[in-house]
Formats: C-alpha cells, structure tokens, sequence
C-alpha cells in the first residue's frame, strides 16, 4: 500500500503536556511541527477533570510564562503555596519547608492538571507551524543517517529529521525503537479527589507517612482541598467502593482529623504507582520527554516539573542547531540533551524511590530511621535551603 508522505521538521508523538510544552517551545523558529495523538481533537481542547493537582516549580512558572500559557490560567486556577509539611506516622513532630528570603513569597503553585492540559492545547493550536493529528495511532517507528518516519494506522507516513516520544512512561514508541526502560511498581495506588473541609489549610501542602498509607493535603480555595491517600493495592478497592458520606468519614479518620468534618466534592480517581526510568532517553534521530524518559513516583511533586524540563531542555537545543542552520536530529543535538537531562533527572528518580522506600517499609528499624531523617533535616540548614532552592528557583 502506497503511504501519503508528509514532511515535517519535528515529529511528536503525544499531545499530553509534556508534548505540548515541547511543540510551544518550538513554535516560531521555522520549524514545521506535527504532534501525534489517538484522542480526539475534543478531548484534547477540553480534557475532563482527572483528580490530579500538579504543584509548580517557580522555574516551571518561568517557562510557562514564556510560552505565553501560565497567562491562559484564571486567577482562581492558581493556588500559592506557602508551605509545605512532612510528617511521620503519629508523631506530632515535622519536618517544615518555608521561604526564608520573602516571606510573602510562595513556596510553589497548585494547578489542577486538567487547567494545564487545556491551557497547552489553546496555545499550541494557534500557532501556524504546529499540527495536530488527532485520532491517530503510531503503528511504526524507524531512522537511518537521514531521517526518520512515523507511519499511522491511517495509512499516513510523516518523514522528519527528528522524532520525538512523549506518550507516557509506558511508551510504545519508546519501544518500538527498541529502548527499554527500567520499571518499578511500587504495589500501591494513589486515590486522589477533591474535599470541602472545615479545618483550615493555611494553604499548606502536608505529606503524612501514616504506618500502611499514606495521606496528602494539596491546598486548594478555603475551605477546600486535594486528598491523595496512597495505600497497597489491595485495599483500594474497598475505599472507592464506599459510598460519598462513608469515603468523608474514613478520609477524616486517616488525616486523623485533622481537617475536621469533610465533604467528598468530585469523582474519586485511582492510579497504579508504577515509577521508570529509560536506559537511553535518546536513538537514532529519535528522542524522549516527559513520562517517556522518566516516569516519577509522585510523592516529591517533581513529575510534572521534569517533564517540562525536558521539553525545554530539548527545545533549547534544537533551536540552537536549527539558528545555526546545523542538523537538528544529529547525534550532537540529541546527546547534549540526553546529557543535561539525565543529569538533572537520576539524581532526583533515585532520591525519590529511595524516600518511598523508607517511607512505606513499617518494620521497627525503618520507624525509626524514618523519625532520625526527619528530625536530621529541619536541623540541617544547607538540606531545607537545597529543597526550597528547587521549589524557588527561576531562570
């Protein structure tokens, strides 16, 4: 069967945010886009609520702003953070994350994924060099020394100098170009919801590493909040089955009461923990962004600030090559990226798995280990001024 061939500068598979992100940033160099995705062009435009609250670095603000999205947000979308708390077991002791340098200043912001998502595709859909293929499946993937193609379920083919795989940490295109990733399932699921509350939030994100679950509290409006509540697979089940009024009531008593009568405001959505890392975030003319290169267990917050990392990072170095009139797909290009990226990420993939080993193991010893790391890291002035140093940071 003869493909209808379309040419582009840079082939992405994935309209999530980190593909978007990646199309933004690449829009107006003289690039010519396609971005690639199986839901529909409604979908994409207006995606449904998912549960999901992402915290934001002030570095990711930064970049937001400069793709001219974080302007598309409503005010009301937009919830400051002003502190954030770890907390271990029952103990009433905790570990304090504050700015030291302005004390006005938020630490992060909080917006709800789906406001991300909408915000992206408005602003990719009105730039003239950008693509959307909606509806569409990448059903093969290849490269030589000079290009590299897409083919689609449709029959369609797309030729590119560069393609580029954001479709999830569970990537087919990923594998299709034979990279592997290294998967860790953290046999837990992660309920998330919104709540009304009666207690206050002090617009202060509260991680509580309970013993066998653990709890959330992501700082919305007053009087309102996201509940993530973390527990072994086994037992989810049974907390999304229970009806609104009886979910209120054992949200409550897992916050240990914490912040008073609560009120189930929306649907209750379940995600399996399942963490990778790719052994290559590059190929042949072929690189990975966002969940495809480094999927995070969520409980540092650093997934979705990573993966616009990523896409900047790329872009960055994209539009340095294509300024110069040099290859944008060549080895050099993409191995600076891999290069930056991977530097950036292990580090922080490593630290995380490393806290939800801790912080999940209940065996004596590591009860007590966990309540030593705590205790350590409020006292440790250089450790809090690294962690807020990541949340402020700016270009």
């Amino acid at each position: 069967m003869n493909k209808k061939t379309q040419e582009k500068d840079v082939v992405i598979a994935g309209a999530g945010p980190a593909g978007l992100s990646l199309a933004c940033a690449l829009s107006g160099h003289g690039l010519n886009i396609a971005l690639v995705d199986r839901q529909t062009e409604s979908a994409l435009k207006a995606p449904a609520m998912d549960g999901r609250d992402i915290a934001m670095t002030h570095l990711s603000r930064t970049i937001l702003t400069e793709l001219g999205v974080w302007q598309r947000f409503l005010k009301s979308h937009i919830h400051p953070l002003k502190e954030a708390t770890v907390q271990d077991g029952d103990s009433p002791y905790a570990l304090h994350f504050e700015r030291t340098d302005d004390a006005e200043a938020p630490l992060g912001y909080l917006v709800a994924n789906h406001h991300i998502r909408r915000a992206l595709f408005e602003q990719a859909s009105e730039q003239q060099d950008i693509e959307l293929l909606p509806e569409r499946e990448v059903s093969a993937v290849g490269s030589d020394g000079n290009r590299a193609w897409v083919d689609l379920g449709s029959g369609e083919r797309l030729e590119a100098p560069l393609i580029v795989a954001a479709d999830s940490r569970f990537s087919e295109t990923r594998r299709m170009m034979g990279i592997s990733a290294r998967m860790k399932d953290f046999g837990r699921v992660m309920i998330v919801c919104n709540m009304n509350h009666q207690g206050d939030h002090r617009n202060t994100a509260q991680e509580c590493f309970y013993y066998g679950r653990t709890c959330a509290v992501l700082p919305l409006a007053e009087g309102q909040s996201s509940i993530v509540i973390t527990v072994p697979a086994a037992r989810a089940s049974e907390l999304t089955s229970l009806c609104p009024e009886a979910f209120a009531q054992e949200a409550k008593r897992m916050l240990e009461h914490r912040l008073g009568d609560m009120e189930l405001t929306s649907e209750r959505f379940s995600y399996p923990l399942v963490g990778a890392f790719s052994d290559r975030f590059v190929g042949q003319r072929f690189a990975l962004i966002g969940d495809a290169a480094v999927g995070m267990h969520p409980v540092t917050a650093h997934g979705y600030n990573l993966g616009l990392r990523s896409a900047d990072t790329l872009a960055t170095q994209v539009i340095k090559a294509a300024s110069a009139g040099r290859d944008i797909g060549s080895p050099q290009v993409l191995n600076a990226y891999q290069l930056r990226h991977r530097l950036l990420a292990r580090p922080l993939y490593d630290a995380t798995n490393m806290i939800v080993r801790l912080y999940t193991d209940d065996q004596p010893i590591a009860k007590l280990a966990r309540k030593a790391a705590i205790r350590v890291g409020n006292n440790v002035a250089p450790f809090k001024r690294l962690i807020t140093h990541r949340l402020t940071q700016i270009r």
